[in-house]
């Protein structure tokens, strides 16, 4: 595939179509379906298609009322069921399973909202490591990222305008910076995660991948509400974190500068934030809890290590190795970290924005990327938001994190449309370096 996308309308354009009757979800579902069979051979995004979408689209045209996400064409990551299509989790040991009996909470909302489920995307091996079979549709060389990296690329290339993702670490950051899409983590525990095959119950968190800002508020709105409304000036207090000494290179730090420089211009305040004390326990203390829980939620898998990867074996082992009293002192200090970033944000306003990457995608024979960048903000639950836009002098992605806390959403919606906008406007390029 070449750089560009299949399509060119966001989810906030389809619904907008629909309302406004000249298109109807049974000609939006087709149009995905015919996108997907053109290019999925090449993009290799999607597990499995639904076998309804038609069917329920007809039943979303022939609806009295009028949903706000009517006829939206939704991917779901293959680790959330969906009533009919099997979970696989991206693993060969659930080559054969049954097809699950009910959808997801989260499933059955956005479909009670008017959304339409076409099919199951790729992910990595139980929203681990082990890498899905998707390719970048921005840089086939390149990695998607992972673990919702089937629900990123099928946005990216133009396939859907919003795919559900999850994230455990770096899941849906990453993907969304490597693949040039808006990458949302919901709040931990902000929606009922019941029906999705998590790995750890005090980090798993929703992901949404879409093509704009709007529309990723649009579905937030929809699903948690506003909270706390931004500032009405518009100049949102801006606290730049560089992630000093995690490896950043030098594109994504260029990136991360311009992005500050940029919003200062349109009159946010903007400082730099001194916490590498606490990210830097934060990325240690992120893969104890990770581990910890997910050999105790999944002994399941450690009794057929011979079925799975060696990636996801390590994980459970090391995770059964942590005792309870070095799990139990990591929550804590993961819970001390929040409580103390929620007082400076209540005191001084604003969000966090900072690398969402190390740097550009790395080549596909590496593996999925590193996900340092996302775990100090997942070790505390905290909602963010990947900003596209930015690239490296080649032509490859950039993302920007923006960080906030939860019930205050609105500032980082506020922030993520400036700087998608400034980055459009300026069409950012910055130097190549290594990640």
């Amino acid at each position: 595939m070449d750089r560009g996308r299949t399509c060119v309308g966001g989810l906030l354009d389809d619904l907008e179509e629909v309302h406004s009757g000249r298109r109807g979800a049974g000609e939006l579902v087709a149009a995905a379906q015919q996108r997907i069979e053109t290019h999925d051979s090449q993009v290799r995004a999607w597990a499995q298609l639904s076998q309804n979408a038609s069917r329920d689209a007809e039943a979303v045209d022939a609806r009295t009322d009028s949903p706000p996400l009517r006829g939206a064409v939704v991917g779901v990551k293959d680790i959330i069921d969906v009533a009919g299509l099997p979970t696989r989790c991206g693993s060969p040991a659930t080559t054969s399973p049954d097809p699950a009996a009910a959808s997801a909470t989260i499933v059955r909302r956005i479909e009670e909202l008017g959304a339409v489920s076409l099919g199951k995307t790729e992910t990595t091996e139980y929203a681990y490591f082990a890498p899905a079979p998707t390719i970048n549709p921005v840089a086939p060389d390149r990695t998607p990222g992972g673990s919702s990296s089937g629900s990123a690329a099928a946005v990216a290339a133009g396939m859907v305008p919003l795919a559900l993702g999850s994230q455990t670490a770096g899941s849906t950051t990453r993907p969304a910076s490597y693949c040039g899409v808006v990458g949302m983590v919901l709040a931990h525990g902000s929606v009922d995660l019941a029906g999705i095959a998590g790995l750890s119950p005090s980090l798993d968190s929703l992901g949404l991948l879409t093509r704009t800002v709007s529309d990723v508020a649009h579905v937030h709105q929809l699903l948690v509400g506003s909270g706390a409304p931004a500032d009405p000036s518009g100049r949102t207090p801006v606290h730049v974190w560089r992630g000093h000494d995690l490896a950043v290179g030098t594109s994504m730090s260029a990136a991360v500068e311009a992005a500050a420089a940029g919003l200062s211009d349109e009159g946010c305040p903007v400082t730099e934030l001194d916490w590498d004390d606490h990210v830097f326990t934060l990325v240690r203390d992120h893969p104890i809890v990770m581990a910890h829980e997910a050999a105790a939620s999944r002994p399941d898998l450690l009794q057929r290590s011979s079925d799975i990867s060696l990636q996801l074996t390590q994980l459970l082992e090391q995770g059964r190795g942590i005792g309870e009293e070095t799990y139990q002192q990591a929550l804590v200090r993961c819970a001390t970290s929040r409580s103390r970033l929620e007082q400076f944000l209540d005191e001084n306003g604003g969000v966090i924005i900072g690398p969402a990457a190390q740097g550009p995608a790395p080549e596909r024979s590496t593996g999925t990327g590193s996900p340092e960048l996302s775990r100090p903000w997942q070790a505390m639950g905290l909602p963010v938001v990947t900003v596209p836009g930015a690239r490296t002098a080649e032509g490859l992605p950039l993302g920007i994190q923006v960080v906030g806390i939860p019930g205050q959403e609105s500032r980082i919606f506020a922030v993520a449309r400036t700087l998608e906008r400034v980055l459009a406007q300026t069409s950012t390029t910055t130097p190549s370096g290594k990640a």
